[in-house]
């Protein structure tokens, strides 16, 4: 080409080749196993917060690649206002979560009698998340993909996301309300996939009050350890929320540790099969099943989990608890189900099978032995293991 240098001509072959090897690794199991995201379009690398947000909102299938760190923190300004620190707050030395007054939380109950007014300043940013379009894949390269500061929202009919390798963290984290990481609501076809969440002031991944169909959430780190712990021990309690409408969530590979309840809270007529996940050092609750939730845990490990299973839980629950009984996951789920491993922790129970129908027709994720998960999902679950 006239007018080119050799030293263009290479840059533009590295550009080039730098897009077509990048992509989507591998394809979703479970309920979403059909999610395709922004499928052969061109991938294409943001080149600041801006454009990402562009890219993000639109609707134009696209494969966004994330190289780098995108910082939100400070792009919206803070906020100062009256707040409150919640009765369940006896931390020492301020080292407990205090709250925003989101929908008039500190006022009207929620934080408790005994709840004190005082002035909090938070980040703008972290308290909105970015609305996701429908076929979008967001894909990360190595472990370099950060987004700090904001999160993702996946709602309002969007449909057809994959987010992949990417570590989303840094909202708020000193305060309740302070900003949820992924939220999805209305939606349909989601798989969340190889993702890192830390440091977040709400939930890592909220499934919102109206349906949102089939969610695979699949090999990610929800790390909860915080210095901002509701329950004064370094572990977040607030992590994973499933109270959608008729949700399908596939709950596989996933390595939950350092949180203390809500890993996660079901409920909502939500269907939940969790399998081959590792819990570890859980210092209150993981699964809180309320009224309306429906659980199938198979072949995962809890290990220093103080009770797997809140107690009082009013949801339906099969926590495949033995070999003879577990057969009659054969029909529905397509394969035994399989036995579930505690170490220094409590115990999950529930043999409820009428729900199972729930399964027909659906494409469901295969479940391994137990053996060997720890490790496995350890070494797997994450950003930068693809």
């Amino acid at each position: 080409m006239p007018g080119m240098s050799i030293l263009s001509l290479l840059s533009l072959a590295l550009l080039a080749g730098r897009s077509v090897a990048v992509g989507v690794s591998g394809t979703p199991e479970g309920f979403a196993a059909s999610t395709t995201g922004g499928g052969s379009a061109t991938p294409q690398y943001p080149a600041d917060i801006a454009e990402l947000k562009t890219w993000l909102t639109d609707s134009t299938a696209r494969v966004i690649v994330l190289n780098k760190e995108y910082n939100f923190i400070g792009s919206e300004g803070s906020v100062t206002e009256t707040g409150c620190r919640p009765a369940s707050n006896k931390c020492p030395g301020d080292g407990g979560q205090d709250a925003i007054n989101h929908a008039d939380w500190c006022t009207n109950g929620n934080a408790g009698t005994g709840a004190t007014s005082i002035s909090v300043t938070y980040d703008k940013a972290g308290v909105s998340s970015i609305d996701v379009g429908s076929n979008k894949s967001i894909i990360g390269i190595g472990s370099s993909g950060v987004i700090r500061g904001k999160g993702l929202r996946i709602a309002n009919g969007a449909k057809n996301v994959i987010i992949q390798n990417i570590h989303i963290t840094e909202l708020n984290p000193q305060y309740i309300w302070g900003g949820d990481a992924i939220t999805i609501a209305g939606a349909d076809l989601v798989w969340i996939d190889h993702v890192k969440i830390s440091l977040i002031g709400r939930q890592f991944v909220v499934l919102g009050t109206t349906a949102s169909n089939r969610v695979s959430i699949t090999n990610n780190e929800f790390d909860g350890s915080t210095s901002w712990s509701a329950t004064c021990d370094n572990h977040h309690y607030w992590a994973l929320y499933f109270t959608g409408s008729n949700d399908l969530v596939t709950l596989k590979g996933n390595y939950i540790h350092h949180t203390s309840g809500r890993s996660p809270k079901v409920g909502g007529n939500s269907v939940i099969h969790a399998v081959n996940n590792y819990w570890y050092a859980n210092s209150g609750h993981a699964f809180d099943v309320a009224s309306g939730g429906y659980v199938v845990a198979e072949g995962n490990v809890f290990q220093n989990v103080v009770s797997p299973l809140l107690s009082g839980s009013a949801g339906s629950v099969f926590s495949s608890p033995d070999t003879t009984t577990n057969k009659a996951c054969s029909t529905y789920l397509g394969h035994v189900c399989q036995l579930n491993a505690f170490g220094s922790s409590g115990t999950l129970t529930g043999s409820v099978t009428s729900f199972f129908s729930d399964f027909s027709g659906k494409t469901v994720a295969t479940a391994a032995a137990n053996t060997g998960v720890a490790s496995s999902v350890k070494g797997n679950a994450g950003v930068g293991k693809v």
